[in-house]
C-alpha cells in the first residue's frame, strides 16, 4: 500500500491509466461514486462482489446506461439464484421464478432462505428494486419484460433435462439469449444506439447462445458439485453412464474429445458475434460489448482440448484479461483478437479428435470471414516499455479498485 502511495493519489493513477489506454476506463471515478445514492452505491458493491469481470466491464459505460446494466445484471442474478439454489423445493421455486418480475414493484420483497453464495441480492432485493423503481420507464419496461420470460424458461428446465443440443439451444435462449437481447434493447431505450440494436432478435440470442455454451463448460465442476447438469446428454452419453463420469481419469480421452465437440459448437456462433460487434456505433457501449466478446473468445481457445476443465475452473490470466480489455477497442483489433484466438484452437486440434474435420472448418471458417473484410492488422501495439508501463499502471489501478472495495 505504501508504494502504491508513494506514486501518488490514485485518482491521479486512474487517470493516468486512462489516458494510457485511449479512454479505456476500467474503474468509476470518485466523482462518479460520490454523486450516487447509498442504495445505488451498495447496487455497485453487490456487483463487484457477484462478479468482478463484469463489473469492471460495465465501468467502460456512462451515466443512465451504466446504472440500468448494472440493475439488470442484479435482478438476472438474483432470479439465477433462485435457480440454482439446490436446498429449495420445485414447489417454492416454480411460483418464485414465474412471479419475479412483479417483484420488481413490491418495495418490501425479499427472501431470506436461500444457502447460495450470491444470496445477499435475494436478502436486500428491497435496495435493488428500489433503484429499477428509480430508472427510467423504458429501461423498467425492458429489464421487466426479460425478467418475466427467463423466470418462465428456468422453472421450465427445472423439470425437464438436456438431452440433446436442441434442449441446451432452448436453455441457452433462456438464460442467456434473452440476456443479451435485453442488453441490446437497453443499448437502444439509451438512445446512444439505434432501435434496430434490439430488433435481431435471431442474431442476439446467437451472441448469448456463445456466451451460455461457455459458461456451461467453465462451469463443469462446480455444477456437479451442486448436482446440476448442463452438458447435452447425447455429447457425454458416449462416454459413460453419467455426466460426472467425464472426470475419471480413466474416460480422459473420451471426455476431452467430448469438450472438444461443444467447444467446436461454440465456435458456430462466432460469426454471428462478429456481425453484431461490426453493428455498434457508440464507442463506449463497442467497448463493453467488446470486452466480453474477446475474453470470452480467448476463455473458449484455454478451454480446447484441455484436461483442467474436468478437475476445476478454468480461467484466463489476470493480465491477459487487462491486455484484452485495453486492446478491444476498435472493429479492426476485435477481428484480430478473435483470428487469433481461432488460430490458437486450429494449432490444438488433435487429428485423432472425432471433431477433428468440423473443427478445422468452422476455425477456416471464422478465419476467412475476417479476412474477407479487409486485411488483418496487428492488435492495438505499444512500445514494449509503453506497453511495460500501461500494464503497471492498470494492474495497481485494479489493485486500489479491490482493496477500496473490499
Amino acid at each position: 500500500m505504501d508504494f502504491l502511495r508513494s506514486l501518488g493519489h490514485p485518482e491521479e493513477i486512474y487517470n493516468l491509466v486512462r489516458y494510457r489506454l485511449g479512454g479505456c476506463r476500467l474503474v468509476m471515478s470518485k466523482q462518479d461514486r460520490d454523486s450516487m445514492s447509498d442504495s445505488l452505491q451498495t447496487c455497485y458493491k453487490y456487483l463487484d462482489q457477484t462478479s468482478r469481470s463484469f463489473a469492471a466491464v460495465t465501468q467502460t459505460l456512462d451515466g443512465e446506461l451504466r446504472n440500468a446494466v448494472c440493475i439488470f445484471y442484479l435482478v438476472l442474478r438474483a432470479l439465477d439464484t433462485v435457480e440454482d439454489d439446490m436446498t429449495l423445493s420445485l414447489e417454492t421455486k416454480i411460483p418464485m421464478l414465474h412471479n419475479f418480475h412483479t417483484y420488481l414493484y413490491q418495495a418490501d420483497w425479499r427472501f431470506t432462505e436461500s444457502q447460495e453464495k450470491n444470496r445477499q441480492v435475494l436478502e436486500d432485493f428491497p435496495t435493488i428494486s428500489l433503484e429499477f423503481r428509480n430508472l427510467a420507464v423504458g429501461y423498467q419496461k425492458v429489464i421487466v419484460d426479460i425478467c418475466h420470460k427467463m423466470g418462465v424458461g428456468m422453472a421450465e428446465f427445472l423439470e425437464k433435462k438436456v438431452e440433446s443440443l436442441l434442449d441446451l439451444d432452448k436453455y441457452g435462449h433462456y438464460v442467456s439469449g434473452l440476456s443479451v437481447i435485453g442488453l441490446s434493447q437497453l443499448f437502444s431505450a439509451s438512445g446512444l444506439e439505434d432501435s434496430s440494436i434490439g430488433e435481431d432478435t435471431r442474431l442476439l440470442n446467437s451472441v448469448g447462445l456463445f456466451f451460455q455454451k461457455i459458461n456451461i463448460i467453465r462451469d463443469y465442476v462446480d455444477d456437479q458439485l451442486e448436482g446440476r447438469a448442463f452438458w447435452p446428454r447425447e455429447m457425454w452419453s458416449k462416454c459413460g453412464e453419467k455426466l460426472s463420469d467425464l472426470a475419471k481419469p480413466e474416460n480422459i480421452v473420451p471426455a476431452v474429445q467430448c469438450l472438444n465437440e461443444l467447444v467446436t459448437n461454440a465456435l458456430q456462433h462466432v460469426p454471428d458475434v462478429l456481425l453484431y460487434q461490426s453493428q455498434l456505433r457508440n464507442q463506449k457501449i463497442f467497448h463493453f460489448s467488446a470486452i466480453l466478446q474477446v475474453m470470452s473468445m480467448a476463455t473458449l481457445a484455454t478451454f480446447y482440448n484441455n484436461q483442467q476443465v474436468f478437475k476445476g475452473v478454468v480461467k484466463i490470466r489476470k493480465g491477459q484479461a487487462l491486455k484484452l480489455m485495453m486492446d478491444a477497442t476498435n472493429m479492426q483489433a476485435v477481428r484480430a483478437i478473435i483470428y487469433q484466438y481461432a488460430n490458437e484452437i486450429y494449432q490444438k486440434i488433435p487429428l485423432t479428435d472425432p471433431s477433428c474435420e468440423c473443427t478445422q472448418n468452422i476455425v477456416l471458417t471464422i478465419q476467412k470471414l475476417i479476412l474477407s473484410s479487409g486485411p488483418l492488422v496487428h492488435r492495438y501495439s505499444f512500445s514494449p516499455l509503453s506497453l511495460s508501463c500501461a500494464l503497471l499502471m492498470a494492474t495497481l489501478s485494479w489493485q486500489y479498485l479491490m482493496m477500496v472495495q473490499a
